[in-house]
């Protein structure tokens, strides 16, 4: 057991250590124990029917905090065995009142971030990406499904306060590098494991001139190097994107203290970063795009709660305007959620995608887990704009999987190779 760390009660607090800190009856460290209030707990179908059942063996008979389950890594169901997971999920949500995103909704993290989140929040969820919101300054973080039971039913958890790692970005973004490969880049630096159960907290000149959907991206792959968190002080751009959600008011500043003491401090200039690509079958293995030889694709899919929101759209739009796709290679778009949708549609990007030969899903993670949607066959190649490549994780241990942005995504589509 790590040894519980003694300090000074008059030292600052960290982003992670302030809001667990309010989310018990006093100030908590790194290193220390706490058991924190649960504002929101939620669950997909994958981890929901698990996290229903250990519910009903503990023997909880009401649940205690605000509870959302997501049908979005299969939907539509593939199959009948999902089907009833399904039904497992609507059965629980009439029966104890909590809230049901159903079929072509969208991904859980993304509806959860359009809908319920807000700054200063404490959610744990039974999805590891659950880290996502973070980018809202809230405190967001993946469980298993029995702790995710036990929070619903008591409406609070016990939990490590994780130390962290401030990673301080400064320099402006060349044309074309996004934060995808800020985040690509970081991973690469310190390992798949550089940051188990710590904190990353991101800042800097950077961070601030990002948009709130290009800070998602950050806080949803942190767990890709083994974070507990990826935090991000609140701020204009996160009341900006509250109150395109017609949720201005759920806004408040969430900031880290001046005095705050990090593990350590990771300093990144990206004014000259290049696209970065993932190689099969790890995050950390990384490579500057113009690095790689043509790798011929069988598949490009572009979405996810990684990168699938209006402005990654946007960005795949642009390039594929006025162009096809290349022969041999299918293109599969997926919105995150149906607003994402409702307002690609409205911009016309749907026809765009369409018009190049792309293949439009219904909001959810379709290909990305590997249940439908997109399974690669043996030896296939797919450049995703997903977080993760492992073996098999699109349904076919003998696939490839390379991660990039969606600029890179759209232009390899295009050209049938990966490419800038």
């Amino acid at each position: 057991m790590s040894e519980i760390k003694k300090v000074n009660i008059s030292k600052g607090l960290t982003l992670a250590e302030k809001i667990i800190s309010q989310h018990t009856s006093h100030r908590v460290y790194a290193g220390e124990f706490a058991i924190v209030k649960v504002d929101l707990a939620i669950a997909q179908d994958g981890t929901a029917p698990l996290t229903i059942k250990n519910f009903e063996q503990i023997g909880f008979n009401k649940i205690m905090t605000k509870t959302i389950f997501y049908i979005d890594h299969a939907a539509p169901s593939p199959n009948k065995e999902l089907s009833n997971d399904h039904n497992i999920i609507r059965s629980f949500v009439q029966n104890y009142n909590a809230i049901v995103s159903d079929v072509g909704e969208g991904v859980c993290h993304q509806v959860t971030i359009e809908k319920y989140l807000k700054p200063g929040d404490l959610l744990i969820g039974a999805d590891s990406h659950s880290t996502t919101g973070g980018a809202m300054g809230a405190f967001t973080t993946g469980m298993g499904s029995t702790d995710v039971a036990v929070g619903i039913g008591l409406g609070k958890t016990w939990l490590r306060v994780p130390d962290t790692i401030l990673v301080n970005f400064k320099g402006n973004l060349p044309n074309g590098v996004y934060s995808k490969d800020m985040i690509l880049y970081l991973i690469g630096m310190i390992g798949a494991d550089g940051a188990n159960y710590k904190a990353l907290e991101f800042s800097g000149e950077t961070i601030k001139k990002l948009s709130q959907e290009e800070r998602f991206v950050l806080s949803n792959m942190a767990v890709e190097a083994g974070a507990k968190a990826g935090l991000i002080a609140s701020d204009n751009e996160t009341k900006k994107y509250l109150k395109l959600m017609g949720r201005e008011e759920d806004f408040r500043e969430v900031i880290p203290d001046e005095d705050a003491i990090y593990e350590k401090t990771i300093d990144i200039d990206v004014s000259s970063l290049k696209p970065i690509v993932a190689l099969p079958h790890s995050v950390d293995n990384i490579k500057f795009v113009d690095e790689l030889l043509e790798i011929k694709l069988n598949q490009v899919f572009i979405g996810t709660c990684t990168n699938g929101r209006i402005s990654d759209l946007r960005i795949a739009a642009k390039v594929l305007k006025g162009k096809s796709i290349a022969d041999g290679v299918r293109l599969i778009v997926c919105p995150a959620s149906k607003k994402v949708f409702l307002d690609a549609i409205k911009e016309g990007l749907i026809d765009i995608f369409l018009d190049a030969g792309g293949i439009i899903m219904p909001p959810g993670c379709a290909a990305c887990v590997g249940v439908h949607g997109g399974v690669l066959g043996d030896g296939e190649i797919c450049l995703s704009t997903q977080n993760r490549n492992f073996l098999g994780r699109m349904g076919n241990p003998k696939g490839f999987i390379y991660l990039s942005n969606p600029e890179i995504a759209a232009k390899s589509a295009i050209a049938g190779y990966i490419t800038k």
